[in-house]
Parts: C-alpha cells; structure tokens; sequence
C-alpha cells in the first residue's frame, strides 16, 4: 500500500478512550510483561506507538527515576491525554520514520502498533538503528490467536469473529491479505536484520467476578465500539439476534452478569536483538 498509515491514523485523530480501557483491563499482564524483560533501573526505553501513555508510565514507574523513558506517537490528542510523569518524555512523531539519533536506546517497546504501518519491516529496521549495543525491539500484538468472547456458544463466537474481520476490511478498504501479515512477527524481526529472541504468547483470561476495568472494557471498548452497528450487515439471523440478546445490559441474557461469563484473548511479545 502505497501510504504508511493503511488504518486512517492521522495527527489529529484519537481513539484515546479505547486505548486507556485497553491500558486498564490488560495492565496486569502487561505489568508482568515489563518484570521479565530484566530492564535496569538506567535503562533508555522507547514506547513506540504509545497511545496515552499507560504502558509508557508502567515502564517509568518500574525502572525508577534514573531511567529515560520516552512515549511517540502520531496522535497530538493521544498526547494530551498522557498522564504526566517525572521521568517520561513524550513526542509527536511518526514510528515509521523515527527522529532519535542511532544507538539511543536499550529497549523499544512496540504494541499494537506494527499493524498501523504499511511497511513495517522499514519501520523496524530503523528502530534497530535506534538501539545501542545489546538493545532489543519488543513486538506485542494482540489476537494472533482467535480471540473467545462466548465461551458457552462456539458458533456464536465464530460467526463474531467472522463479522469483526469482515467489517474490518470494509471499514478501511483492506483485503485478506493486507491483514494476514501481522500474524508474520518473526519473519518481520529477521527481515529487519534482528536476531530473534524469545516468543511466547500471553494469555488474557477473564471470569466472574469482573473488575470495573474488564466491565468497562468489554461493554464501552468490544460490544459499543468494536461491534455495535459496525457488524450488523456481516451477521445472519439467528447471530444477530444472540449477540444484542448477549451485550444489551437490559437483556436478561446480558454475558457480563452470567455466572459462567469467561473470556479468552492473547497477546504475543516478540524479541528482536540488534
């Protein structure tokens, strides 16, 4: 494709609130993530696509005050949202085109992000030249594996998920193959001259009862934003009809209330050495 930004993302664009409940429901795991990567309490790490920033602000509280961390993203309004933190600096610019000198930082932290870039091994070979000796580029990307709203009615699940891809493609003119790529994490770190590390995938598991993080999740960010009207052409009845009986809170069948409500979703982090 020809532009670097196939998801419509611009300077001006934000969808701050999804990615502060997104920050929110998966800090835990992110939080555990973080521990794992050994980072020293000096390190320099960079956020690459840092939204708000809540991901930016674990690292900085986990390394302490004499760590450098700094958040990029394109969005000024994602900025603006940012908590303010002691030892985070914050940039407008584009993680397709960085503006750091070369050997600046020990880790690029890089979620959710990959996917927004129409050439991403591009992207990641100029982070590789952004890391010093020994740094690494950490991929993380979410729903590699098929993603399970309804435990309790496979079929269900399947035809959502169906529809979700669908109207994803319609909504940005994208076919089956502008999107297949990002499941590629290693073949995107090697052909970016990276030497692969440890991968593994994270689990994201939910069941009753739900923090007011997973209720506001799953009922502001799924049901109203990622599904809501967006996906009423791509479900046949009887789907249709199950899924609003499922995400309607005045639904007697409403799945956040069910006793048996269990939720499933991954997160897969990559390491790439320089």
């Amino acid at each position: 494709m020809a532009s670097s930004r196939p998801l419509q993302d611009a300077p001006d664009r934000s969808y701050a609130d999804k990615l502060e409940r997104f920050g929110r429901f998966a800090a835990r795991e992110l939080k555990s993530v973080f521990s794992e990567l050994g980072l020293s309490p000096g390190a320099r790490v960079l956020d690459a696509g840092c939204g708000v920033g809540l991901s930016t602000r674990m690292l900085a509280e986990m390394l302490g005050d004499e760590a450098q961390v700094v958040g990029l993203d394109l969005s000024l309004p994602h900025l603006r949202s940012a908590p303010a933190v002691r030892n985070v600096a914050l940039v407008r610019a584009d993680v397709a085109a960085l503006c750091f000198r070369d050997r600046t930082f020990d880790l690029i932290w890089c979620c959710n992000t990959i996917n927004h870039l129409a050439d991403p091994v591009a992207a990641l070979a100029a982070m590789r030249t952004a890391l010093r000796a020994g740094g690494r580029i950490v991929l993380a990307q979410s729903g590699l594996l098929p993603e399970m709203y309804f435990a309790w009615d496979a079929p269900l699940d399947d035809a959502v998920r169906r529809a979700c891809h669908d109207s994803y493609r319609a909504r940005y003119g994208l076919a089956s193959d502008d999107t297949a790529g990002v499941r590629g994490l290693v073949g995107l770190l090697k052909r970016a001259g990276l030497r692969l590390g440890r991968t593994h995938t994270v689990t994201i598991e939910r069941l009753q009862p739900l923090s007011e993080a997973d209720r506001a999740y799953f009922a502001q960010t799924v049901f109203a934003g990622y599904w809501g009207e967006h996906l009423t052409p791509f479900l046949a009845e009887p789907y249709r009809s199950a899924l609003r009986r499922n995400v309607d809170p005045a639904s007697p069948d409403y799945c956040l209330d069910r006793d048996d409500f269990h939720h499933l979703q991954t997160l897969t982090v990559c390491v790439g050495h320089g």
